[in-house]
C-alpha cells in the first residue's frame, strides 16, 4: 500500500501545479479515454511523450510515479497472462494445450502499456492538485446538474475526503500490520488461501478504524454547522490564460492521436504494431 500514488499530493509551484483543477481533470479524462481509443505502439508511444512532457513541467520525481505502476504489478502480470493464453491466432509457443499466440502477446502488452499510463496519468492529476482543490473543481465543472436537483457539492465532497484518506488508511494499515507482527502474526508463509486467511486481523482492526474516523469527522463537520453546498469560497475559482492554452493543447491532442490512429491503421494496418 506504500505504493499507492493516487490521493496523495506533492507540494510544488510548478505550472501544473497552478492550473485550474477544471482543467487538470479534463485534461485527465482527455489522457483515459485515449488511451482506449489508441491501437498501436507508434500511437502508445505519442501518449507516453506527452505525459513525459507534463511530468516534467510539473517537476515531479518520476520514482514516485513508478512506486505507483509498482502498486498494480499482480494486476499487470495476471492480465497480460491471461491475453497471452487466451487469445486465438498462430501459435508462437506450444506446450501442451497452452499455447502463446502472437496476438496475445501483441494484447499483453497493449494491455501493459495501457495500464501503466492510466496509473501515472491518473496520478499526476492527485500529486498535482489537493484534494480541497479537487473538490471545488469537480463542483465546478458539474454544477450545470444543479438544474436537476442533483447532488453535485456532495458528491464532490465525498470524492475528495476519499482521496483524502487514502494516506491516512496507508498509514493506519501499516501500524496495524506492525502490532499484530508484534503478537506473533504471520502474513509472508503459507499458500495464497492461508495468507488470505492472515489478513483478517488487519482488515477488521482497519474496518473499525475507518468507521470510527468516518463518525468523528460527521460530528465535527456537524459542530462546525456544515450545511453544503450552501457555503462561499474563500478563493473562488477563475480562469487564466495558461488554463485557456492548456484547453487548447487538450483538443489539440485529440486531434493529433486521433489523426495517427487513423494514418497508422490505414497504411500500417498489417503490421505488429496493430491489432
Amino acid at each position: 500500500m506504500r505504493d499507492v500514488t493516487i490521493g496523495q499530493y506533492y507540494p510544488g509551484e510548478s505550472i501544473v501545479h497552478r492550473l485550474d483543477p477544471r482543467v487538470k481533470l479534463f485534461a485527465t479524462l482527455v489522457l483515459v479515454v485515449m488511451l482506449f481509443v489508441v491501437d498501436n505502439f507508434i500511437g502508445f508511444g505519442f501518449v507516453a511523450i506527452v505525459i513525459g512532457v507534463i511530468i516534467t513541467l510539473a517537476r515531479l520525481p518520476f520514482g514516485k510515479l513508478l512506486r505507483g505502476v509498482r502498486g498494480i504489478l499482480l494486476i499487470l502480470i495476471f492480465s497480460a497472462v491471461l491475453n497471452m493464453f487466451f487469445t486465438p491466432g498462430h501459435a508462437l509457443v506450444k506446450i501442451g494445450i497452452i499455447k502463446i499466440t502472437g496476438a496475445g502477446l501483441v494484447r499483453a502488452c497493449y494491455l501493459i502499456v495501457r495500464l501503466v499510463l492510466l496509473v501515472i496519468a491518473t496520478s499526476i492529476m492527485t500529486l498535482t492538485t489537493k484534494p480541497t482543490d479537487m473538490a471545488d473543481g469537480l463542483e465546478k465543472a458539474f454544477g450545470f446538474l444543479k438544474v436537476i436537483k442533483f447532488p453535485v457539492h456532495e458528491i464532490a465532497m465525498i470524492m475528495s475526503l476519499a482521496l483524502r484518506f487514502i494516506p491516512t488508511l496507508m498509514d493506519e494499515t501499516e501500524k496495524i500490520k506492525k502490532a499484530q507482527m508484534a503478537r506473533g502474526a504471520d502474513f509472508e508463509s503459507g499458500n495464497i488461501l492461508v495468507r488470505a486467511k492472515s489478513m483478517v486481523p488487519i482488515l477488521v482492526p482497519l474496518f473499525v478504524s475507518s468507521i470510527m474516523k468516518a463518525d468523528g469527522l460527521a460530528q465535527a463537520m456537524d459542530a462546525r454547522c456544515y450545511n453544503g453546498g450552501k457555503r462561499t469560497k474563500l478563493n473562488p475559482l477563475k480562469y487564466r490564460g495558461a488554463d485557456f492554452v492548456s484547453y487548447l493543447c487538450s483538443l489539440c491532442f485529440i486531434a493529433a492521436v486521433i489523426s495517427i490512429n487513423f494514418v497508422v491503421n490505414k497504411y500500417l494496418g498489417n503490421t505488429p504494431i496493430c491489432f
